[in-house]
């Protein structure tokens, strides 16, 4: 069924959006860090919410006293609901000054009920360490705001939550790039950094009305550099290669991670264990020619299941690894192009009820604070192009300088 314009309004895709993001997220926190043939040995194919986290079986000391599965969402959700609070806060375009307020705020000093914990605390208990590092920079080191992101691990951290800087640009990819590079800078910095800058690009460019995930990707290629813009493009030739063959998900898994090989080491062993403290690695360090490989790959899974929101996240969360990332990259980007009708009931219901959050509620309320600041992007906009009309037909300009001077 086609969306219906009231789908495809700004309110609509920005549910669209948020629900892509944790549906995503939830999907592949279930199977995170497991590869594509142990979730195919153990699972299958995983095509439902309703699954159970494949380490529940383990003690509680062996999970960390986290639960997962049935629907509950990871950091992902939780870092973007807390980056759209900051837009709601402050009604305006961000930088890197409001991630060393604003999001210090959010992660270190507003409680809030985090599914995995089963409880409601500060979420900075919650984060992996590249993401507590906005808390050490800004607060504990009061760093330059715009330096925050120098010293961290280089990871996806800062993409996956970007989302929302490209909702408050909609329609300029080159505008959502530019502020989420200027705000994730104060988090990230490499490789990190860029792929938050191009994600935020793509949720700008899928908000067009009309568009296309071909040219949403055409779009992160014309802006992404170095070693993320080569992955994405070398991705988006073999999707376009593999599109016949889409329904073999283990040959376009194999193709694409050979593909993403070249330029992200993470492989299918994520783990950190004790023999691999001290040893040298390019792993997760500056670079100019390496790239993160989660938003590759999502890119990746939505080319070569042509923009089939539920497809391309599927089969983004059923290729392994960091599922989680992936499958809300996806989301993101398709929820955001196709509105609310990627939105399942049940899905949305589940969602709701597990995490104790009320997603429709979070993004209409994040709908004022945008379509606030959109407005405010027009008024500039027009005093601006009229201040320029002023000076094109000024009646005097400057005499030309003469000729050789």
């Amino acid at each position: 069924m086609a969306p219906t314009d009231a789908a495809l309004s700004l309110k609509g895709r920005i549910r669209g959006l948020l629900h892509g993001v944790a549906f995503g997220d939830a999907m592949g926190a279930t199977v995170e860090k497991l590869s594509a043939a142990e979730i195919r040995q153990r699972y299958g194919r995983v095509t439902s919410l309703d699954v159970e986290w494949h380490r529940m079986a383990e003690p509680e000391a062996g999970r960390g006293g986290r639960i997962r599965g049935r629907g509950i969402i990871t950091d992902d959700t939780l870092m973007t609901l807390c980056l759209m609070a900051v837009y709601e806060e402050e009604g305006r375009h961000l930088d890197a000054w409001d991630m060393a307020g604003g999001m210090v705020r959010q992660i270190a000093w507003t409680p809030r009920w985090i599914p995995e914990m089963q409880r409601e605390t500060m979420l900075i208990e919650r984060l992996f360490y590249p993401e507590k590092w906005i808390f050490q920079r800004h607060q504990l080191a009061n760093c330059d705001p715009r330096e925050g992101g120098i010293g961290n691990m280089v990871n996806c951290g800062a993409a996956m939550y970007i989302a929302p800087v490209g909702v408050v640009n909609a329609c300029d990819p080159r505008g959502a790039y530019d502020e989420a590079i200027d705000l994730a800078a104060g988090h990230q910095h490499s490789y990190g950094l860029e792929a938050a800058g191009v994600l935020a690009a793509c949720v700008a460019a899928a908000m067009v009305p009309g568009t296309t995930i071909e040219a949403v990707v055409e779009a992160a290629i014309g802006l992404a550099k170095d070693g993320t813009r080569a992955a994405i493009a070398d991705i988006a030739e073999a999707a376009h290669r593999l599109k016949p063959h889409r329904a073999d998900h283990a040959r376009v898994t194999e193709e694409f991670q050979a593909i993403i090989g070249r330029y992200s080491s993470m492989g299918d062993d994520v783990h950190r264990r004790p023999d691999k403290a001290g040893l040298p690695t390019h792993d997760y360090t500056p670079s100019r020619l390496r790239a993160i490989e989660e938003l590759p790959l999502a890119l990746g899974f939505c080319l070569v299941n042509g923009g089939d929101f539920r497809a391309s996240i599927l089969d983004g969360v059923n290729s392994g690894r960091d599922t989680d990332s992936i499958g809300c990259m996806a989301g993101a980007i398709l929820g955001a192009m196709q509105g609310e009708a990627v939105i399942d009931p049940d899905d949305r219901d589940l969602l709701d009820q597990a995490n104790r959050f009320d997603l429709t509620a979070e993004a209409d309320r994040f709908h004022g604070a945008v379509a606030a600041i959109l407005a405010a992007d027009l008024d500039r906009s027009r005093a601006r192009d009229a201040q320029r009309l002023a000076l094109a037909v000024d009646p005097h300009p400057p005499a030309r300088a003469a000729a050789g001077r």
